[in-house]
Parts: C-alpha cells; structure tokens; sequence
C-alpha cells in the first residue's frame, strides 16, 4: 500500500479571484483579457516628447529628461545632450496596490554636474485619470504647458503625456518600466522584462558517405588507412577506417542543425592525421526530404585547400568523395526527455496536422520562495517564470526582492497532440548581480490528465533534490485550462502513433538519440542566449531535463518499486485465485465453479464477459478517479528516503571528480546491485534451459519420459472432447484442499530436475 505524501510537499487546491473560474472581479468579468489571472490595477504615464524648452546652461541650452513620481516612487527617462525638443516615448507603470499618493506628478529637469536644476512640471489628479480596458485602442497622448513650482503655466515649454489606468492585458504593460523594479537601474530594465521566445526549428541533417576515388597519398608504398571526418560546427563524427585508395563505406552520419544554417559541413578524407582532401557544403544547398525515399548522390571534388562548392567546376585529376546529403524533415527533433515530450511534430510543415485545441496557462504568484542569494547582508530572492511546451517559451517579468512574487501574467499554445507535457520553472535572476540564473524548482503538467474546458487552480509545491537532501522552495500557484477545438480529432490522435511515421520506417538508434539530443539542447541554448533578455544555458537545461539518462541509485530503487507496483496486480489476481484454490471462501469458489462450467460449456461467452468485467471495472472506478492534476511525488521518488553518500554519486559530475576511496566504495556499492540482477538473470536463463532440454535429449532419461507422456497425452485428448478434458483440469486445479497434498506437484519435480547450462559456467 502507497503511504501518503506529506502535507509539506502535497498538491493544494486553491482559489483565486479570477474569471475563468466563474468568479467576477469588479463587474469586468466581460471585458477581462485574461482570466485565469487575478487583476492587477496599474497607473500607465507614457512620456513620449517635449518641445520648446527653455534654456538653463550658459550657452542658453537644456540637457532634459523627465522625471515621474507617484508618492514614494520615482521612474527616471534619459537624458539628451543640448536638445530643447526631446523624444523619449517611455512608459511608466505604477502598481496601484503600492501607491499613497492622491496625484501624479511629471517633472522636466535640466541635467547638471552638482545640481539638476528645475525646468517645470504637470500634476493629474487621481480621481481625474481615465480608465482604459483592452480592446479600446491606447489612449491619445496630448501637450500639455508645463507650469513652474508656483503653479503658473510658463511661457515655454511643453510635453506630450498620455496618463491612464489599465490592468497586466494593457499593451504597454510589457515594455512598461515597472514600480516593482524601482530599485534596478535604467540600464537593466531589459533585464527584467517578461518576453516569448521561440526555439529554432531543427532539423536531422543526414549524411550518407558512399566511397571515395583517386586518393592521391603521400606515402604510395602502401595503401592508406583511410576515413572521413565530418564537421558541422561543435559536431563532429568519423566513419570507420578502409585500406584502400578507393575506399567504401556507406554509412550514415546524422547531425542536429538549426534553421538559418549559419553553419556550413566540412568534409575530411585522413589517413592517420593526414588531410588527403577537403570540401565544405553549404546547407542552403542540401536536399529536403519529407519521407524515406532516396535522395539523389553526388560526386564532390576532394582539394588539399578549403573549396566552397558553389556550382559544378571541372577540375582534373581531382580526388572525390561520393556523398548522399539530405535534410530529413519527417523526423521530430528531440530536445526533452521522450517521456515529458511538449511537441511530437515532425520538422517539416508539409506534415503537420491540425490543432486539437489551446492550453491556457495563467502564472499567479508563489508564495513562501526561499532565499537564494544574499544583498546588503540579508538573503533575498529575484524571482521570474519560465514555462516550455513545444518551440515556444514564455518568461514572466521579474519580481525584485519578493519571496512572495505576483506576476499574473497569462499565456497560450495551440496544442497539437493531448499526450504532451507542459514544464513551468521558477528561477533567481542572478543578472543583476553578474551571476548564474539559479533554479528553484519546476512543476510538469501533462495535458491529457486534465478535463476539457475546466480550470484548475492548484499551488504546486516546489520540491528540489539537493546534496544535503529533498527540500521544499516555495510554492506557485498555477491556473490551467485545456479547451478542446474539436473533440473527434482529439480522440483520433489516440489512434496515430506516438512519434511521426520516419521514426519508424527508418528508426534512430537509442544512442544516436540521446547523442542527437544533447546537440539540441545545445544549439537551442546558443540560439535562445542570443536573446534580448537572453534566455540563459542554465535555465534551458534545467528546464529540459539534461543529465536526466546518467546512473542514479535512488532512480534505480525508484523504478524497482514501480515494477514492482505493476505487478502487484498480477500478484493480487494470483493470490486470489490461490484462496479460490484452497476454498478459503466456500461460496465464492462454488460460484467461480459455476462460471467455469458455463464457459466451457459456451466458450463464445469467454471474451464479452472479460470485455464486460473490464467495463464495470472501470465504471466503478469512476467515483474515485483523480480530481487534481498529478505532480511530483516524494515517495515514488524515492527522494525522502535517499542516504547521503547516494546523494554525493547523483549530484558528482561526469566523469566523476570523487576521489578514488569513494570511487572505489561507489563501484563495491554498483557490484553488489549487480550481483543480485545477475543471480535473477540466472535463474531466468535457468528455468528456459530447462525448457529447452526437454527435446534436446541432455538426459536422455528425462527426454525419453516427456516424449512418452506427450505421446500418451496425444492419443487421449484425441479421443476425449476438448471441454471434458478443460474440466476435468479446471476441477483437479479448483480439488478440495482435503484432496491436496503439500508436497510440490509431479511435473514441478520433474521440471527442476532437468538440467541446465549451469554445469557450463565457470
């Protein structure tokens, strides 16, 4: 029996003030642009230019920038060197939660080396500030006079300003300088921000190396060891060595490249370090395939110096290589883990099916963070969101100095596929301090355990496994929606295979796989680094599972026991069929004695009463089905009963960087596992010899016994109807325990006393 989790680390089912759960928020529940969120109420002031400012330096000209203030808080725009016109177009947006302010004031100042000196101001009113709600188009920014510190309008000197208030659906709100951030620098901002990113479409880049001609070696007293080397960036393979100056090889070379092909394939015929020729490949120029036919192959010339080979050129006595090169589009390129995949499409487009319906996610807030760095003497943590399904990433803004952050930030994917993983990670933003992005935890959500049409608010514990142990992070609260488009193709999907058709018409190997997906990951973490806030290599590992294949004892323990949970059903069937044998309940075993008489006697009944039992199973079954979606547990994990020194080996790096004592006491440790999977292999093995060494006369004896019963048994069950003999079978295994006797059965003897290929083993 599963033991519960602990309340610390339990799944909670909440309920926020949002929309899309029926809940009205202010009377906007209609014009409410997201609605798995909670409204968060903002003051919007666009600065966007000033003219005819008047002069404050000598020289009769003004370095201005604008200056806004609500209460405590200050927004700051940039200044411009001796410009009476300026032209900032900022946003400013003040959390309305935070304010103690009853007005808004707009200062221009005049940048100065000692003292900035005052230019002039506008002030709103808070009760006179109008309220905008998307999809009304933004609000017209106007000129408004500037007026002195007296209250007098000046002469000079004009601004255009827009102020309003808006909630997070407001179109500025992204690129909006945030009061939350107050204390980060203008020059960080960008930092900060919440943005979309998009991951580069990959492809399998297939490279089919025939033979090569005319090698022109420098020693010629014998024949060249030769093989070829190609490169496609940090990507590089070899095929095998031939010995010959006309060698052959036909194998396949299978690289991971991103579309724009910045990169180009540098082809390398060596013998033993020995550069025989060289040719690069422009990828604009390889063949695109969406199937598994054959590509046409092509001679390449072979030069001792670098040839782009942009058209055909006839070059004489020239080596070549012949090559067979094809982008392969009806693949998927794996970058996750095949178990928590988020896009199961193939590359190419032309092969892609409809959508089934949008995953809604709404990211609300966490609550309870724990400190991940330390500033001015104190722990603190700058907290944003990441969440992955398919190419499409999305990153929340980051809330400064908060370990109960609200971002309330709500996005969506088309969903192609119901049996699909969405990952949503919480991490430290480590730029502001010239660090690493440190990961807090991540929850996964997989789409096809949750109703259509239905929003699930729940705060997901964030459980992290650290050298010191399993440890709790925090919480984020999370609300979800899965809305179907169209319920017969979803239902259809369960019929397609699982991966697109190229993967099993010409399938990869599991290695190629795992080396494949390593330079995914990596290609999709330089591409998404070069980002304006960039996504960093850290977060996008983390985020997709890197490391995940390597040797973990706790994992191996882990999944034991989840073997073991699976049979647990075949073993409770066996039990109870052991009592039904032993008569432990006399009426049951009378009844199943009836139900095994009707099926002998009408065996057309056998399989609609299995079918029909599986349904009332199920129907049963349905009252307790799961109401929540699952999360991660720390049981099953086996992460709450994990020993310290299984710790050190799971978080040690690969290879490891141990010493050798704990090497060596590892490597005992991994023996002993292996020693008992290989007493269970064994006897696996023993028990199919034995099988085999009925007919193959090993003891001749034994041999000659089988071969007689087996010819009795073949004149009586050809004389007796097959019903009589399944019932008097079915009544000899259901006998009395009366009739029984504890010594094992004839045949069991008789089995284990054949021999085995044990006596063969040294």
């Amino acid at each position: 029996m599963k033991l519960p989790q602990p309340e610390e680390f339990a799944l909670k089912e909440t309920a926020p003030k949002i929309a899309g759960s029926g809940a009205i928020i202010d009377g906007d529940k209609l014009t409410c642009t997201y609605d798995l969120v909670e409204q968060m109420q903002y003051l919007y002031v666009r600065v966007v230019k000033a003219r005819d400012l008047p002069g404050k330096d000598v020289t009769g000209s003004c370095d201005p920038y604008a200056e806004v203030k609500v209460g405590n808080y200050k927004g700051v725009t940039k200044h411009f060197e001796k410009k009476s016109n300026p032209e900032w177009n900022y946003v400013f947006a003040f959390s309305q939660d935070k304010l103690q302010a009853s007005f808004v004031e707009v200062v221009v100042k005049d940048k100065d080396v000692v003292l900035d000196d005052f230019i002039g101001r506008i002030t709103f009113d808070f009760i006179e500030i109008p309220r905008r709600v998307p999809p009304d188009s933004p609000l017209a920014p106007q000129w408004y006079r500037l007026e002195d510190k007296r209250g007098d309008k000046l002469r000079h000197g004009e601004i255009m300003l827009a102020v309003w208030k808006g909630t997070q659906a407001d179109e500025a709100f992204p690129d909006a300088w945030h009061s939350d951030a107050a204390a980060v620098g203008r020059e960080n901002v960008s930092k900060i921000r919440g943005k979309v990113y998009l991951s580069p479409k990959l492809w399998y880049l297939r490279v089919n190396v025939i033979e090569c001609q005319d090698l022109n070696p420098s020693d010629k007293s014998k024949p060249p060891e030769v093989c070829v080397k190609v490169v496609l960036g940090n990507q590089a393979l070899r095929t095998k060595m031939v010995k010959s100056v006309n060698p052959m090889w036909n194998e396949d070379l299978i690289f991971v490249v991103a579309e724009r092909f910045e990169e180009q394939l540098v082809m390398t015929v060596e013998d033993k370090g020995e550069v025989l020729g060289k040719c690069l490949i422009l990828l604009n120029t390889v063949h695109r395939r969406f199937d598994n036919k054959a590509v046409p192959s092509k001679w390449h010339n072979l030069e001792k110096h670098t040839v782009i080979e942009r058209e055909k050129r006839e070059v004489k006595f020239a080596s070549k290589i012949h090559l067979r090169i094809s982008l392969d589009g009806g693949y998927h390129v794996f970058d996750e883990s095949t178990q928590y995949c988020s896009d199961l499409r193939p590359t190419s487009k032309q092969l892609w099916k409809s959508s089934v319906g949008l995953f809604e996610l709404g990211i609300i807030s966490a609550k309870g963070l724990s400190s991940m760095k330390t500033k001015d003497g104190r722990g603190t943590t700058d907290a944003y969101c990441v969440a992955k399904y398919g190419p499409k990433w999305v990153r929340t803004r980051t809330i400064i100095d908060s370990f109960s952050p609200r971002w309330n930030e709500q996005y969506t994917w088309e969903v192609f596929d119901p049996c699909t993983v969405i990952t949503v990670g919480v991490f430290d933003n480590g730029h502001l301090q010239g660090g690493k992005d440190s990961s807090i935890g991540k929850v996964r959500i997989r789409l096809s355990t949750l109703e259509t049409e239905r929003v699930y608010t729940h705060s997901y514990p964030l459980i992290v496994l650290l050298p010191s142990g399993v440890k709790k992070m925090g919480e984020v609260q999370l609300a979800v929606r899965f809305s179907c488009s169209s319920y017969f193709n979803m239902l259809y999907k369960y019929t397609n295979p699982l991966f697109p058709k190229m993967h099993y018409v010409h399938p990869l190997s599991v290695t190629q796989l795992d080396v494949l997906r390593y330079h995914a990951i990596q290609t999709i973490a330089i591409r998404l680094g070069r980002s304006e806030p960039p996504l960093k290599r850290e977060v996008v590992e983390y985020m997709l599972d890197v490391g995940s294949h390597l040797w973990s004892v706790r994992k191996a323990k882990a999944n034991f026991v989840r073997v073991m949970n699976v049979l647990g059903g075949f073993i409770a069937v066996a039990k109870w069929f052991d009592q039904i044998c032993k008569w432990k309940n006399p009426i049951t075993t009378i009844l199943i004695h009836i139900l095994f008489v009707i099926l002998v006697l009408f065996p057309e009944l056998i399989l609609p009463t299995f079918f029909l039992y599986l349904f009332f199973i199920g129907v049963w079954r349905y009252r307790w089905k799961p109401r929540h979606p699952p999360h991660m547990d720390i049981r099953l994990s086996h992460a709450d009963a994990v020993g310290p020194d299984e710790l050190d080996e799971e978080f040690d790096t690969f290879p490891t960087t141990k010493s050798s004592d704990s090497v060596r006491m590892r490597y005992d440790r991994l023996r002993s596992i292996g020693g008992r999977i290989q007493t269970v292999l064994g006897d696996l093995a023993t028990q199919g010899e034995r099988f085999y060494s009925l007919v193959n006369w090993r003891d001749p004896r034994a041999s000659a016994l089988f071969l007689a019963v087996c010819l009795v048994a073949a004149l009586v069950l050809y004389v007796t109807p097959f019903q009589i003999v399944v019932l008097l079978v079915g009544f000899y295994v259901l006998r009395h325990p009366k009739l029984r006797q504890k010594l094992p059965s004839i045949s069991s003897n008789f089995f284990r006393r054949l021999p085995a290929k044990t006596d063969h083993m040294l």
